[in-house]
């Protein structure tokens, strides 16, 4: 949550600057829930060196999980005529994911630890919009962004005079172009409140680095408000 609250000014910021240049344009600025999916990378993590392995072959070969979970993003659209507009938005996982269980390393005095992960997704888009009506629009979506894998390491030891421990640390990144398309139809519920469900895919080139391939399918509900005269 506070990294959408980050975003967020910023988005509407830039997107109010652009109104004031463009008297019929129109804002909408809204916030979305729903989730992400890539399946599971082939590879794993080798429990002794770290290193990339295969859980077909390798015993101490952790397996990796899939993408998945809830997302929640923040967004902005600047509508400058009826049919065409550009936007940008945020999504990402509020919370960390479990990415592979790794047993305690011997050979390097390490505990057993949970790496987990959190992934996000940017973009920047145009938008087409073939459908607009008083009651609902039909949006078109495409344009390119970026995405940003973090990695957390969590350990659980237990059997000191304190009790149980529990305590993450930071491991490491991984950012990566992306291309993204995606279509909505936005809902009016009043004259300025709307819903829309929207379908998107990111195509990242270098994702199955961490997952299982190049294609990140995304299903959001987005609430939100438009600023402006929709007559």
């Amino acid at each position: 949550m506070k990294r959408i609250c980050r975003y967020l000014p910023l988005t509407i910021l830039l997107l109010c600057c652009l109104q004031l240049a463009t008297a019929q344009s129109l804002i909408d600025v809204n916030v979305g829930f729903g989730s992400v999916h890539d399946k599971a990378s082939t590879t794993g993590i080798d429990q002794l060196t770290y290193g990339s392995c295969s859980p077909a072959i390798s015993a101490t070969c952790s397996k990796t999980s899939s993408l998945g979970g809830f997302f929640m993003g923040v967004g902005a659209n600047l509508m400058l005529w009826k049919h065409f507009g550009a936007g940008m938005d945020v999504t990402l996982q509020p919370g960390k994911a479990t990415y592979a269980q790794l047993p305690a390393n011997l050979n390097f005095g390490s505990p057993a630890s949970t790496l987990q992960s959190r992934v996000t997704f940017y973009d920047i888009n145009g938008i087409y919009q073939p459908l607009n009506t008083k009651r609902a629009t039909f949006q078109l979506i495409g344009g390119i962004g970026g995405v940003n894998t973090k990695f957390y390491q969590n350990y659980v030891s237990s059997g000191s005079p304190l009790g149980s421990s529990n305590f993450s640390q930071y491991a490491s990144s991984a950012n990566h172009f992306q291309m993204h398309a995606g279509a909505g139809v936005q809902v009016y519920v009043t004259d300025k409140v709307y819903i829309r469900p929207q379908f998107d895919t990111h195509y990242v080139p270098n994702f199955t680095e961490q997952f299982g391939s190049k294609l990140a399918v995304q299903g959001m509900v987005w609430i939100g408000y438009t600023i402006g005269d929709r007559q």
